[in-house]
């Protein structure tokens, strides 16, 4: 009788305890991921003009982003006032009814020829301050601006820094954070200076922060912890990216990355995702399967 109890008691410890164990492994690995809706762009649909809007209802994939783990996102679909042709009310509405949230969008005004040649960029400003408002209604934390062209004077860049500076404490102002994100072509020089370094030493960290993307630059031949090291604190978000699905290059030291993300300052991370191995939802599951299956990427940076 009482080896059928040990028995019992044996088999029951094999058939409950993994079980237990896995439920456990499966809510230690939610983590704060967001994404880049960039990465699921053919599947929102493209902008057809002034009036026409997005070919595409979205919140199908907003969903589906929200089942594979993602817990929230990253809009580039800001124009005249909207996201994605809705109201920022509707699109705050739209991302939290798929169980999501709002984190951030990229936005940008570039200087028209004539505020680059007098440094009065008064009339840019009057477009941010409608964009600003807007990003507010809408839920956001950051504002990041996705590009700039190389700059053919360090004059110039100064004058996008400044500019950069004023956006910044507008945003302050209305309690939000702006940033820039790189690509690769910021680690060419102009004049005598590399761009990305002189950005951030004329940028001010109380206005500006920087949205690494450290895939491109790897691809701009940099270490992204070599500049974390650099200007600690500066990177408050960190674009994951690899040349297609994350971790599958071998190209970026994601591991040296997270591990030195404390340094760096990150508050927030996003996927982005720009070419695919296979289809786009195959390719963005495999991302933040590889990432949520990482031991060196901590549940959350923003606690």
């Amino acid at each position: 009788m009482k080896n059928r109890f040990y028995l019992l008691v044996l088999l029951v410890s094999f058939i409950i305890v993994p079980q237990i164990l896995l439920a456990q492994k499966k809510v230690n690995k939610k983590k704060d991921i967001a994404i880049q809706l960039y990465s699921v762009r053919d599947r929102i649909g493209s902008y057809v003009g002034q009036t026409g809007g997005y070919q595409n209802d979205y919140t199908t994939i907003l969903k589906e982003l929200a089942q594979m783990g993602y817990t929230a996102v990253e809009a580039a679909g800001y124009n005249e006032g909207k996201f994605y042709n809705r109201t920022p009310e509707e699109f705050k509405k739209d991302v939290e009814s798929a169980g999501l949230k709002v984190l951030s969008s990229h936005c940008t005004k570039p200087l028209t020829d004539e505020e680059l040649a007098s440094g009065d960029f008064t009339e840019s400003l009057k477009w941010w301050d409608i964009a600003i408002a807007a990003h507010k209604a809408a839920g956001m934390t950051y504002i990041v601006t996705s590009w700039l062209d190389v700059p053919k004077t360090l004059k110039d860049l100064k004058t996008y820094c400044d500019y950069y500076n004023e956006i910044g404490k507008r945003c302050k102002t209305n309690g939000l954070k702006y940033g820039y994100h790189n690509h690769a072509h910021e680690f060419q020089k102009v004049e005598d200076q590399v761009m990305m370094d002189y950005m951030i030493e004329n940028t001010d960290p109380e206005y500006v922060f920087i949205e690494m993307d450290v895939y491109w630059v790897v691809i701009g031949k940099n270490s992204p912890v070599d500049y974390f090291n650099k200007y600690p604190g500066r990177f408050t978000v960190l674009h994951i990216k690899d040349h297609r699905e994350i971790g599958q290059s071998g190209m970026v030291g994601f591991d040296a990355i997270f591990k030195n993300a404390e340094t760096a300052g990150v508050k927030n991370i996003v996927v982005e995702v720009e070419k695919y191995s296979t289809t786009i939802e195959e390719s963005i599951k495999t991302s933040i399967d590889y990432l949520l299956n990482a031991s060196f990427v901590k549940a959350s940076y923003s606690k």
